[in-house]
């Protein structure tokens, strides 16, 4: 079993950032970050192996960077030039050999 505690989130107008947090109870291969919208499918926004291995979204490429800290079983989500399109619930995923651990969701809204 792996808990994930997810932080940060909020309330930003256009142009503007945030950063997420999310610390896993264990080391974990994969983590990373999917988004929900309303009326929308949960789609990956980014994500990082232990090594350091990054995966984006195109729609965040160039604004949103990934990175962890593997002594804190710790994964940062910094999200830069965020758009109103970017308003979704943000949700911390750790794969571990396929397996899916899931964080609470913290909500993300971007004013025009």
């Amino acid at each position: 079993q792996v808990q994930l505690v997810e932080s940060g989130g909020g309330l930003v107008q256009a142009g503007g950032s945030l950063r997420l947090s999310c610390a896993a109870s264990r080391r974990i291969f994969s983590m990373g970050w999917y988004r929900q919208a309303p009326g929308k499918q949960r789609e990956l926004v980014a994500a990082i192996t232990s090594d350091g291995t990054t995966n984006y979204a195109t729609s965040v490429k160039g604004r949103f960077t990934i990175s962890r800290d593997n002594a804190e079983n710790t994964v940062y989500l910094q999200m830069n030039s965020l758009k109103p399109e970017d308003t979704a619930v943000y949700y911390c995923n750790a794969n571990q050999l396929g397996y899916h651990y899931w964080g609470q969701g913290t909500q993300v809204t971007v004013s025009s």
